[in-house]
């Protein structure tokens, strides 16, 4: 047997010690374990700063871009001392000050940046094909929407050729953090943002964070890490990690140390729990299985039965491959909030 044969099996055999058996209270088990996420992640090793915010562009679009009244505003803030997280928030026309919309934060996979959720193009062969252009359909859906920029995608470390994960993911490992840590402080520090400087517009008790792939990745532990957002809706992120990550090459910056040991994916779906969960798997996904992503959906929503909250979790399944179905996922949704 060889090396990766080997301990692909190890992986498939190993039973997490922390996972949640359906006897403990959900509530006492997730203090634990969304402690222990926390160090898994590396979040204790970053670093809070002064977000030392700007507005870099505030315009209307006209109509014909999206077909109804945006304005667009493009920002920026510290999110670490030195790094700096880039956004675009579009919100409808037309709004007063009593205003206050739900909000979600977009976040691709990748691709070569947050442009994608936008709705633009700005390199060859790339596409918002999937139902990737993610804020486009927000604001249409009456959100305000929020494309950041993940590390090491687009403006923030990725290039034309796309993203640049590699060498950053291994340095963080050698300091005890994780890429996905990174990517969740920063989801953390923009609700800040929104709180604080948007809060004319923004009702921060109903801030979302939605993703595809890594951005669905990032979106399932952003939602199990910080309890302020509203929800979730991860796609094409979620299956076991055995037959997942753990049983083929995947970008490196989706590998935590030691996380199988305590945990697999359905308690993280968990650790969202009672709040709104919307996972969306591609029927053909052949790098996120869909039947892991059921097993790991039918755990989760043992633990929504046992909070009293057994609507509040639904899995939205495409008829195709590896991308995101927004029909089915923003119908989910609605139920779920009544928005």
């Amino acid at each position: 047997m060889l090396p990766y044969d080997y301990i692909k099996a190890f992986a498939a055999n190993l039973r997490p010690k922390m996972s949640w058996d359906g006897a403990q209270p959900v509530a006492e088990w997730q203090a634990k374990a969304r402690e222990k996420l926390f160090l898994l992640l590396g979040l204790d090793l970053m670093v809070r700063t002064e977000p030392k915010f700007e507005i870099e562009y505030d315009r209307n679009l006209p109509e014909s871009e999206y077909g109804i009244g945006v304005r667009e505003i493009r920002f920026s803030f510290e999110s670490e001392p030195g790094y700096r997280a880039l956004c675009h928030m579009l919100l409808p026309l037309g709004l007063s000050s009593e205003d206050k919309l739900p909000a979600v934060i977009c976040l691709q996979g990748h691709s070569k940046g947050m442009h994608i959720s936008l709705g633009r193009t700005r390199f060859a062969g790339e596409s918002v094909t999937g139902d990737r252009d993610f804020c486009v359909r927000a604001v249409r859906e009456g959100f305000a929407a929020i494309a950041l920029e993940q590390r090491d995608f687009g403006e923030c470390g990725g290039n034309e050729n796309g993203p640049q994960c590699l060498d950053e993911s291994l340095v963080n490992l050698l300091c005890g953090r994780t890429t996905i840590g990174e990517r969740v402080w920063d989801v953390m520090r923009l609700y800040d943002i929104l709180s604080l400087e948007f809060a004319d517009y923004v009702d921060s008790d109903a801030i979302y964070v939605l993703g595809n792939s890594g951005g669905g990745t990032c979106s399932v532990y952003a939602g199990a890490i910080d309890t302020r957002l509203a929800g979730a809706v991860p796609s094409c992120a979620v299956s076991t990690f055995a037959g997942s990550i753990g049983a083929m090459r995947h970008c490196a910056c989706n590998y935590i140390p030691g996380i199988l040991k305590y945990f697999d994916m359905s308690d993280l779906l968990i650790l969202v729990a009672p709040r709104p969960l919307v996972v969306v798997s591609g029927r053909d996904d052949d790098i996120f299985p869909l039947d892991g992503a059921r097993r790991m959906v039918e755990a989760a929503s043992r633990a929504y039965e046992a909070l009293g909250a057994p609507d509040n979790i639904a899995h939205v399944i495409g008829d195709g491959g590896h991308r995101f179905y927004a029909d089915g996922a923003w119908a989910a949704l609605r139920r779920m909030t009544g928005r």
